[in-house]
């Protein structure tokens, strides 16, 4: 989401590097005295994680200032490769993407950055960061020597740690340490020979002066599988860890060097349906002293988690497939708008005993309000608006084509064919082989098949039709988000295996890609020429509908939180920017960030909303001043 315009014209270049005329800079690690070194000084790094692609452009230097306030010494970054990358070759570094403006703001407010360039990231991010369209090549083994991935990485990095090495701090910049892979230990693969092609390309890349560093958890079989010569070994675990015996377990990889946890957990993701994570502030504040006592550098995740706008989220495949929440919030010291907590002040407290703290206020919370109720009006079922959301029309296939094969690889699919026979009694639509990822809507002729229509991956995977042979069958499939952790992270998206209907296998399908999002951001549905958008409707309806309104500002364009009461499930947008997923049916959030600077404060603000199953009578909603993350209201 581009929020700022650029209109103090930085210049995107460590000004350090201009400045810095005489005197090498180093920073190494002394293993004699098992520190880091920085310009030939013992140093230790008082670290937060925070996630440039989960917050607007606009808001970077606010969010900076007040990490540099609490104390922080540095910054801990992941660089998400498909947010750069979403399509093969293209690449994309302006605005909300604009990675080395924000190493800029970062070095200007004096944070050192430890960066995480990938190519696989995790961090609850779609795909682990890693870009969908490598799932074109159907047999490909990620995170691996595989031939095609290792190709596809080769040429990613060679664009981006080009764009990278002016920024090392032996360079004049500030990044101190860059980290190969992220937690490769956890991944079953254990391809020792993927991880040798990865600290060649950054060596080659980077040079062989900066510190390489690994991450993994705290169990011996990850750090085996995720360390490797030549790159320092470090260790992540949160509040509910015996300390000493987590730093032991490094010092078995790394018997000598600074002791390191780069992910120590202030908080915890939400996935759809959980509880809303929240670890205590005296906990955080407790185990971090504790391990500065100790000597080590440590890097809170997060610091500020952000929000997960448009399809971004990710999700985890244990037992089943559990999809991630839009907010980032993650119980973080600064809130997913940005707001310091108790807990950021807690954690001050400590680092003051250690290191000397700026002077000054922390920076205010950003102002919120309120703006209350407006009341949204029917456009169409989405099968009626097909012509403006699907504009090149469908593709014609005998079975059913996935994401990956449409090259639509986020968003909404609609899959169309006919009944093939009369279907008086209930009649079984199952997939068998659990092929509807991840969540599917059903109507026939148009109607939808209400709360008991839908068929979701792992879960539901058999629902009753009735209907008449040559009836239209429609099935809307929503991606809510690929795997990011574990085995599962090949995840297509889609009807990915065949539909059967009683006894008969569903053949000759319509296969429409939806564009929603380019739609609403050339102005539809609320642009003048509605030559293709029925009249607005009234009254509630169930199934896949479009809905529109406008918020006017009056002069004010503050942050703001969007609640759907009585919605069931969908996705907003705002000014033609994709906020991200509702579910309040099933919680914990029941609220959708709005970064003030997306709002017109003279314009009409344009909300467009596509609810998923069945819109209250009301049709209200309602911005208010302040979050709501906590609320599981059911399993619908």
């Amino acid at each position: 989401m581009n929020t700022t315009s650029r209109s103090d014209n930085m210049q995107n270049f460590p000004s350090t590097i201009s400045s810095q005329v005489s005197g090498a800079r180093s920073f190494s690690i002394d293993y004699k005295n098992n520190c880091f070194l920085k310009d030939g000084k013992p140093f230790q790094y008082i670290s937060g994680s925070i996630h440039y692609s989960r917050i607007p452009q606009y808001y970077w230097k606010d969010r900076l200032a007040k990490m540099y306030m609490t104390g922080l010494n540095a910054i801990q970054v992941y660089v998400p490769w498909n947010f750069h990358e979403a399509v093969q070759g293209v690449h994309n570094f302006t605005g909300d993407r604009d990675l080395e403006h924000f190493l800029n703001l970062a070095n200007q407010t004096g944070l050192l950055v430890i960066l995480r360039p990938g190519p696989y990231i995790c961090a609850e991010w779609e795909m682990g960061g890693l870009p969908a369209w490598l799932l074109q090549k159907p047999n490909i083994m990620l995170r691996s020597a595989d031939t095609d991935y290792l190709e596809a990485v080769s040429s990613w990095l060679a664009i981006l740690l080009p764009k990278i090495k002016p920024w090392l701090f032996i360079n004049g910049g500030n990044i101190i340490t860059v980290q190969v892979e992220n937690e490769y230990g956890s991944y079953f693969a254990c391809d020792y020979n993927y991880m040798r092609h990865l600290r060649t390309l950054f060596r080659f890349f980077l040079g062989e002066e900066v510190v390489l560093f690994t991450t993994d958890g705290n169990t011996d079989k990850e750090m085996k599988c995720g360390t490797l010569d030549g790159m320092y070994a470090t260790v992540d675990f949160g509040t509910d860890t015996n300390v000493t015996v987590a730093f032991n377990r490094q010092r078995r990889f790394e018997p000598q060097g600074p002791l390191v946890n780069s992910e120590f957990y202030t908080g915890w993701l939400d996935h759809w349906g959980d509880q809303h994570a929240v670890v205590g502030a005296q906990k955080v504040s407790r185990v971090l002293g504790e391990m500065l006592t100790m000597g080590a550098s440590v890097n809170m995740y997060m610091f500020e988690g952000g929000t997960n706008f448009g399809y971004w989220n990710g999700a985890d495949h244990d037992t089943r497939f559990r999809s991630v929440v839009t907010s980032y919030d993650y119980d973080a010291p600064l809130t997913e708008a940005g707001d310091p907590t108790e807990k950021l002040f807690a954690i001050r407290d400590v680092i003051q005993q250690f290191r000397e703290v700026p002077s000054g206020p922390m920076p205010p919370a950003t102002p919120k309000f309120a703006y209350g109720f407006v009341t949204l009006e029917k456009v169409g079922n989405l099968s009626s608006l097909l012509g403006t959301i699907s504009p090149l029309g469908p593709v014609q296939s005998k079975y059913p084509l996935t994401f990956e094969e449409l090259k639509q690889y986020y968003g909404y699919v609609l899959y169309r064919t006919t009944l093939p026979r009369d279907l008086s009694e209930p009649t079984p639509l199952i997939s068998p082989l659990n092929g509807v990822h991840d969540r599917a809507y059903v109507s026939v002729n148009g109607v939808s098949k209400g709360q008991r229509g839908k068929t979701q991956r792992d879960t539901v995977l058999v629902m009753n039709l009735t209907g008449r042979q040559g009836d239209t069958l429609d099935i809307l499939v929503e991606n809510m988000g690929r795997v990011n952790f574990g085995s599962k992270i090949n995840d297509y998206k889609g009807l990915v295996s065949n539909l059967i209907l009683g006894k008969d296998i569903l053949t000759d399908w319509k296969v429409y890609p939806l564009d929603i999002d380019g739609a609403i951001s050339r102005g539809w549905p609320h642009s003048n020429s509605r030559k293709s958008v029925p009249s607005p409707q009234r009254g509630p309806s169930s199934g896949p509908t479009i809905y529109m309104g406008t918020l006017e500002a009056n002069g004010l364009a503050w942050d703001t939180f969007l609640r759907l009461n009585e919605w069931t499930k969908g996705q907003v947008w705002i000014n033609g920017v994709n906020l991200g997923r509702y579910w309040p049916a099933r919680g914990p959030q029941q609220t959708l960030y709005v970064p003030g600077p997306l709002l017109s404060t003279s314009l009409p603000n344009n909300i467009t909303l596509l609810e998923l199953e069945g819109a209250p009578a009301h049709r209200r909603v309602v911005f208010m001043d302040r979050p709501q993350l906590n609320n599981t209201a059911g399993k619908s």
